[in-house]
């Protein structure tokens, strides 16, 4: 029998190389435990998105700095903020990146998907993943990724971007047209880093992502044959345990890293 194909997205992948412990309390567990509360961060990249993706679907004569401002207000996300005043003050910073960013966007350009959902197979994965949005600029496709968190951002962050690497390669199986190039946007500061790949690069990023795959099945299968799951996701203490979602139920990171406010990283 043919070796069946392990269904994932990037972000799977990710967050079993980061902590297998926490993989395994997002997508093994059931029933799954409680989250902590919900992260001020995640609701500002959030709006940004949902309003450059509202941007983009109105017509050309309404894609204006006014216009992305309107939306971001309608779609503003309010969870994880200490108090309104908080949530207002970041919204009006959150509006001067958006207004600067859609004055260097010609409002005539449509993209070829946005929030576009795309799969492709490899001897290993059936990977599938929603991207930001798919430019076509001349005969290719190009993968945009939009960024809203206070780092800064390199080329390097873009060519070391597996993510981004398999949203080119499944692009161009869904789509049906080549995609090399892929770029983060890092909208607080409007700068964009750009990666071209070659058939080799991509390669490499398939092959580490169908190790780690690989991993996660011997690791599910070790528990589902009476192995301790504790024992088998072992957890990754470090300083991110500060972030991480279940830290109320893992001592590990409890000990590694103290709590974090929701509202910390808008602050």
């Amino acid at each position: 029998m043919p070796t069946r194909l392990f269904s994932c997205t990037p972000s799977r992948l990710a967050s079993y190389e980061q902590c297998p412990r926490r993989y395994r309390m997002t997508y093994v567990d059931r029933p799954q435990l409680p989250k902590g509360p919900p992260w001020a961060h995640n609701s500002l990249g959030a709006s940004i998105h949902n309003a450059l993706r509202s941007w983009f679907e109105l017509p050309p004569d309404l894609r204006t700095p006014t216009g992305v401002a309107g939306l971001l207000a309608t779609g503003w996300l309010t969870d994880g903020f200490r108090d309104r005043e908080q949530s207002e003050a970041v919204k009006a910073r959150a509006t001067g990146w958006l207004k600067a960013y859609v004055e260097d966007v010609d409002p005539a350009f449509d993209p070829v998907g946005l929030e576009r959902t795309v799969a492709t197979t490899t001897e290993r994965l059936a990977v599938s993943g929603r991207v930001d949005r798919i430019d076509q600029r001349g005969e290719e496709l190009v993968i945009v990724d939009y960024k809203t968190g206070r780092s800064p951002l390199s080329s390097d962050d873009t060519r070391g971007s597996r993510a981004l690497a398999l949203y080119a390669l499944a692009a161009r199986r869904t789509l049906r047209r080549p995609c090399m190039r892929v770029e983060l946007h890092h909208v607080p500061t409007g700068s964009v880093h750009a990666h071209e790949h070659t058939e080799e690069s991509l390669a490499r990023h398939v092959r580490r992502a169908e190790d780690t795959a690989a991993d996660i099945v011997a690791a599910t299968g070790a528990v589902s044959a009476g192995a301790d799951a504790d024992e088998v996701f072992r957890p990754t203490p470090g300083p991110m345990c500060s972030w991480c979602d279940w830290r109320r139920h893992c001592p590990e990171g409890q000990a590694a890293a103290p709590p974090k406010d929701p509202w910390v990283a808008v602050e």
